[in-house]
């Protein structure tokens, strides 16, 4: 019999540079380049500081930190970088996976390659490696891990990191299987922080590259796993999503793999807020630039979401209305329904206004239904329906949210967000080093320069 995490060593053993179309190379390194700029961004926060003072704590070491100038044991700077990259929750998803694939994969696979000296080129390769393994091990609960309590890239991405760093370490085939056996019995992440808006999340995507990382080398010095850690009787999808094979896509794994390259389906952030929301935001902003809105002539708000939504930015309802924080903020629909509403954008300044209470007024006034045409989990709808106290009705609707890879965001625009985000934290040299380095990654003789080049990051006056 041949195990899932088999045919994933092969394809990892197998998979060279020029195995991987241009076209995704290229839109890989656009995917690095945003999460470098969101992580610069992030250090600009609070929850960045006491996440750099907790691990500052441990035993030093001599590996970069992005934007800040401090260097830490490789494992701490994998998990600090995670959380730059992932803490302002305005880092890439794929959609089907329901994974952030960069904030966990990008660490690890700058980390991994850091450590083992290689090549820009090899980095880059083992990254696109981690995207098209976790999207489509992501792929095979059909969005049903959310649903259940997990967080898909706290679980799924450590998968993914093992063989990243495998990859970079020169880890033999059986070696591989190993590490995604052995990386089972780490990879973890709930969602109980959407209870309160706590900060736990931030946390997962960079501690699946330190699971990762961990399991690559035990499964180096000889250390083994089971080879069934997906389809066993207690392997992922069992624990995860219970005994009942006809709810996983077990097929999903392995398909078009080395062919078709889901890299070129994950889609950039336009704010930073759940990828539930963005259609509907989208959907605000295009209401208010057509029609006047005064707030105080508003009855009500409806908002057609789908239905995997619901536990995720609507319910409970009394909460998402009054958002405890700016992160809760980011996971509340009527708060960045309302923010839309009014401001007519909803950036991280925006976000920071969770107790403004010209939002929060409106937000009173949403209420959700589900969408009868939904087409998630390929890509999230949004419709927002606008009741005047006169009678009046306005609404609009995107039926793709913009980022979807039936709806992109260019190149140039994703530049501009990391120039944007890079400027809360550098200087415009800095951006413009960083911004060449990443896109040239192809040409780099040693990824450490690339390590550098994001921890020498001058503080902007």
């Amino acid at each position: 019999m041949s195990f899932i995490a088999e045919s994933l060593a092969d394809f990892a053993v197998s998979l060279s540079s020029g195995k991987i179309p241009l076209c995704v190379r290229r839109r890989a390194a656009y995917l690095m380049l945003d999460a470098a700029g969101i992580a610069h961004a992030s250090t600009t926060f609070e929850f960045a500081r006491q996440a750099a003072a907790a691990v500052s704590t441990f035993e030093g070491g001599a590996c970069p930190v992005i934007g800040l100038p401090m260097k830490l044991a490789l494992r701490d700077a994998v998990l600090l970088n995670g959380i730059l990259v992932h803490g302002l929750d305005f880092d890439d998803t794929h959609q089907a996976g329901v994974v952030h694939v960069s904030s966990s994969c990008f660490p690890a696979a700058l980390g991994a390659a850091w450590a083992a000296r290689r090549s820009g080129s090899e980095m880059l390769t083992a990254y696109v490696l981690g995207i098209e393994v976790a999207a489509r091990l992501g792929a095979v609960a059909r969005s049903e891990l959310n649903q259940i309590g997990f967080h898909p890239t706290g679980v799924i991405a450590a998968f993914a990191c093992a063989l990243i760093a495998g990859k970079l370490e020169g880890l033999t085939r059986d070696q591989l299987v190993m590490a995604q056996g052995i990386v089972l019995s780490m990879a973890a992440g709930t969602r109980e922080y959407s209870t309160d808006g706590s900060s736990t999340k931030r946390m997962h995507p960079g501690w699946a590259g330190v699971c990762g990382i961990t399991a690559a080398r035990l499964a180096r010095a000889g250390f083994t796993g089971p080879r069934s850690a997906y389809e066993g009787q207690f392997g992922l999808y069992a624990t995860h999503l219970g005994a009942d094979r006809t709810q996983w896509d077990l097929p999903a794994a392995l398909s078009g793999l080395g062919s078709k390259w889901e890299t070129a389906e994950v889609g950039i952030k336009a704010f930073p807020i759940c990828n539930l929301s963005i259609a509907c935001v989208d959907v605000a902003i295009a209401l208010v630039s057509q029609h006047p809105i005064v707030p105080a002539e508003v009855e009500s708000i409806e908002v057609l979401v789908p239905p995997q939504s619901v536990k995720i930015i609507c319910e409970p309802l009394a909460e998402k209305k009054r958002p405890a924080g700016s992160y809760a903020a980011q996971f509340s629909l009527p708060f960045v329904v309302a923010c839309g509403l009014i401001h007519g954008k909803c950036g991280l300044a925006e976000i920071e206004r969770y107790n403004d209470p010209d939002i929060l007024a409106l937000a009173d006034k949403v209420r959700y239904r589900l969408d009868p045409l939904t087409g998630y989990p390929r890509h999230v709808s949004g419709e927002v329906i606008v009741t005047f106290r006169n009678g009046t009705r306005i609404s609009h609707r995107e039926q793709i949210h913009r980022g979807a890879a039936e709806n992109p965001i260019s190149d140039a625009d994703i530049v501009e967000k990391f120039t944007a985000n890079m400027m809360l934290a550098s200087t415009p040299e800095h951006a413009e080093r960083v911004r060449d380095t990443i896109i040239n990654i192809d040409t780099l003789d040693d990824a450490r320069n690339l390590a550098d080049t994001l921890n020498a990051a001058p503080v902007r006056a």
